[in-house]
């Protein structure tokens, strides 16, 4: 199970540049939050980022967001582009569940999931969405919730579509 940050260290660099990408573009509050984030474990001043050209910005974020130390900020960041830009994805493998949700978010989710609902859920996600944006939620998901489900963790670590880094 892979935490925040390392979600970010492995993906590939097109997908988290993606995310940047999205969050810059629609949703300027939570890139300066990030941005900010950066710069000050940095030591920098946000304008100091701000200033630079946004490819060499997004690559000095995107380094610092691999490190355990913005693990909070690298989470939201996840979450805040999973339920804005991949709603459907989230909304799909919740449908297959069976659990009630709003627009992808829940609020209580149960403390298991049988193999027989589960297997089938994932097999819905990956023949309609993105392997890798899939192996990303299905990783935050497992780590973000309280509900922590041993046989979905096994599934990260065994399947090979829901692996990242590995093309």
């Amino acid at each position: 199970m892979l935490t925040s940050h390392e979600l970010i260290g492995f993906m590939s660099p097109a997908l988290a540049n993606d995310i940047l990408n999205f969050t810059f573009e629609s949703d300027k509050p939570a890139y300066k939050a990030t941005m900010a984030a950066v710069a000050e474990t940095r030591k920098l001043r946000p304008v100091f980022l701000e200033r630079q050209p946004r490819d060499a910005r997004q690559t000095m974020m995107l380094a610092a967001l691999a490190r355990p130390n913005l693990e909070g900020a690298a989470a939201a960041l996840l979450r805040a582009w999973l339920v804005k830009k991949h709603a459907a994805l989230l909304i799909d493998f919740l449908d297959a569940l069976g659990i009630p949700h709003e627009k992808g978010v829940v609020e209580d989710l149960p403390g298991e999931m049988s193999d027989e609902k589960l297997k089938p859920a994932i097999e819905t996600i990956l023949a309609k969405h993105p392997h890798e944006v899939v192996a990303v939620y299905l990783n935050a998901f497992n780590d973000m919730n309280a509900a922590h489900w041993p046989n979905l963790k096994a599934l990260l670590e065994s399947d090979a579509r829901l692996q990242l880094g590995a093309a």
